[in-house]
């Protein structure tokens, strides 16, 4: 006798084993080893969870969304029953300062990857967010949820997609990212995916090195600030872009946010370059300490004093990834946008109105490439 299982009961079971996975995280950062090398929590953070987060949205969709431990816990804890509406204007404006100030942690904060420093994190992240969730319900964590959203995000690039009817389909990578819904803060959030990406790869130079040795500044602050001049930069070559293509397109306001969703491949495409390296070598790190979480001298798996294996990428096939990933990344873009352009404008504007566009990706694969071989 068969027994079919029903598709909202194994994904009732997948929350539940997200759920139950993160605590672990939790309790392993919070008791386990003190050194980071031999801690499973900040390389669950910010290898397996942040850097894989793009492949598998992007591959498989809003993954995140169906299994975000954080809707598992307010549904458990019956929470949010009786919501108030969220402000419009609010937008994905949280989200980007959330991704902000990880991409900081990530990138400059000093005892980043220290394993109580990531618990106390990760559990002052679910507080917040399941407080504000608390208040407006489960559309907070589509608005207000920075990982969430990332991989949301990110999902519209994906080859998945959804009929109305709720039936899984094949779709052109580029359908989702086309859409008329502008929402406030998207543009911004953009913005800080590349930007934040651009600054790794820029302290990964010579000249990141010399500018950091010249200034007689404190490290911390020199990061800080290098972060915000590189998303500064890009944002304000997207809007300036925007504004000069409104310009020539007939536009009665620059249209910043109707094209925001189109740089995601951008963003895709950069951080392929920046981590596929990373997550293939140092993403081995977590299945070796998974035989050991706490140190206590298990040997699980047989993992016991095994090291990531660098063999598994020759520098050939990296190259050949990162340049790929950066050129693809932005022609992507680019037929987004310029589809974008076909429905909102006519076709004199949107032929005249992208010239600043193209121009716009033409100079940031021209960085994207140069900090790669800068590197």
């Amino acid at each position: 006798m068969r027994f079919p299982v029903r598709p909202d009961r194994l994904l009732g079971a997948a929350r539940i084993a997200v759920l139950l996975l993160a605590v672990f995280v939790v309790a392993v950062g919070a008791f386990g080893p003190a050194e980071t090398n031999r801690n499973l929590a900040p390389w669950v953070l910010f290898v397996t969870f942040w850097v894989g987060l793009i492949p598998v949205s992007v591959l498989f969709g809003p993954v995140w969304r169906a299994v975000n431990p954080l809707r598992t816990l307010l549904r458990l804890l019956r929470l949010g029953r009786a919501p108030r509406p969220l402000p419009a204007w609010l937008g994905y404006r949280v989200a980007a300062a959330w991704l902000l100030g990880f991409v900081w942690l990530e990138l400059v904060a000093p005892d980043r990857a220290d394993p109580r420093l990531v618990t106390a994190l990760i559990v002052g992240y679910a507080v917040v967010n399941l407080a504000a969730a608390a208040r407006y319900g489960p559309v907070w964590f589509e608005r207000g949820d920075g990982f969430e959203v990332y991989s949301t995000l990110l999902a519209r690039f994906s080859p998945l997609g959804r009929r109305a009817d709720g039936t899984v389909v094949l779709r052109n990578p580029l359908a989702g990212l086309v859409r008329a819904d502008p929402v406030p803060g998207l543009a911004g959030l953009a913005c800080v995916l590349i930007g934040s990406t651009a600054f790794d790869g820029f302290t990964r130079t010579s000249w990141w090195q010399a500018l950091r040795n010249a200034s007689g500044l404190p490290d911390v602050l020199v990061g800080s600030g290098g972060l915000l001049v590189c998303v500064a930069g890009v944002s304000a070559l997207y809007f300036g872009s925007m504004r000069l293509s409104a310009r020539l397109s007939g536009s009665a306001e620059p249209p910043a946010a109707r094209f925001a969703a189109t740089l995601l491949p951008i963003a895709v495409g950069y951080g392929v370059a920046h981590y596929f390296s990373f997550f293939v070598i140092e993403g081995q790190q977590p299945f070796i300490l998974a035989g050991d979480p706490f140190g206590t001298g298990l040997d699980l798996f047989g993992s016991a004093g095994n090291v990531p294996d660098h063999s598994v990428l020759s520098p050939g096939v990296v190259a050949m990834v990162q340049i790929n990933a950066i050129v693809l990344g932005h022609i992507a873009s680019t037929a987004a946008a310029h589809d974008q352009a076909l429905r909102l404008f006519d076709a004199r504007g949107a032929r005249v109105g992208q010239l600043p566009v193209v121009l716009a990706m033409v100079f940031l694969t021209g960085v994207g490439l140069l900090l790669l071989l800068s590197g």
